[in-house]
């Protein structure tokens, strides 16, 4: 229980993934983050849901929305562009709210992929 016996939800990290490359970024395109597919799909990360986005290489970071990309595809799209270049490593977080009864069993998926974004291993429960 949380405060004053209310049920309490907490933010928590729901996947990630870790040292992503950075493809192509695009100011002229429509705003968003383009993530491969099967990436998508092994992070647990649905089209639309928010992303936060952390930019290893120049310390910037960004908040907006998942969308389909190609195989292998990491880009920056609209503004978001302006957070990075091709080439830059990146970590993609999305968050989820967890009730607190739920936390201390909740785990979240994690994905590190090398330079051409490709798994190193199956999603990994933190």
């Amino acid at each position: 229980m949380g405060c004053r016996g209310q049920n309490v939800k907490r933010t928590g990290m729901k996947s990630k993934i870790h040292r992503a490359t950075v493809t192509r970024a695009e100011v002229d395109n429509e705003g968003s983050c383009s993530i491969d597919p099967a990436l998508m799909l092994q992070a647990d990360v649905a089209v639309g849901e928010q992303v936060h986005i952390v930019n290893v290489s120049n310390g910037s970071r960004a908040v907006t929305y998942a969308i389909e990309g190609a195989a292998g595809e990491i880009a920056l799209n609209g503004a978001m562009a302006h957070i990075g270049s091709p080439g830059d490593l990146i970590i993609l977080i999305t968050y989820a709210q967890i009730d607190e009864t739920e936390l201390a069993s909740f785990a979240p998926r994690v994905v590190s992929v090398d330079a051409a974004n490709r798994p190193r291993q199956q999603a990994v429960a933190h």
